[in-house]
């Protein structure tokens, strides 16, 4: 979708004044940016009183978001490779005990062997996973340099428009 006016991103936002804009929002905002016309989204953030909490508050925002899925991750993790561990401990007992067929022993280090590929896969996937996670953040950060620029260059610009001694004299 294309948002050519203010009252468009304010509904998608769910907000009936800039006033209203949260942290969250502030997150949805970035990442509507480039679906806004470049006049419309500078219009917006001239109306932000001080843009450089507005930007400062969104990163703060995404680092928080960032650091809370890390920490959740890591604790995941650790709870998958303690729980294979404790696995591969009571299979490994159980080769302790007496002498066990050629069969049983097969089946156990099989078993052994399985818990070892699943902490691969899930290695493999949780790396993937850290950098889906990193891809959001650079966007997320990235938005917020894109409407620090977009900010200072409309700004610029309608200065340049304002002054005279700027104009094309021959």
């Amino acid at each position: 979708m294309r948002y050519k006016s203010e009252a468009e991103i304010k509904q998608a936002l769910g907000i009936e004044s800039w006033r209203n804009l949260s942290k969250d929002k502030m997150v949805r905002f970035a990442a509507m940016m480039p679906d806004m016309d470049t006049e419309v989204a500078l219009k917006i953030v001239e109306q932000f009183p001080v843009f450089k909490d507005f930007a400062t508050g969104m990163v703060d925002v995404l680092k928080e978001a960032h650091e809370s899925t890390l920490s959740a991750n890591k604790q995941s993790q650790e709870n998958f490779h303690r729980s294979l561990e404790h696995v591969r401990e009571i299979l490994g007992s159980q080769l302790d005990k007496g002498e066990p067929s050629w069969e049983e022993r097969k089946f156990i280090i099989e078993h052994i062997m399985d818990t070892l590929r699943m902490e691969g896969e899930k290695d493999s996937e949780n790396k993937k996973f850290l950098f889906g996670a990193f891809k959001m953040v650079a966007a997320g950060a990235g938005a917020a340099l894109a409407l620090g620029v977009a900010f200072v260059g409309g700004k610029i610009m309608l200065e340049s428009k304002d002054d005279p001694d700027d104009s094309m004299e021959e």
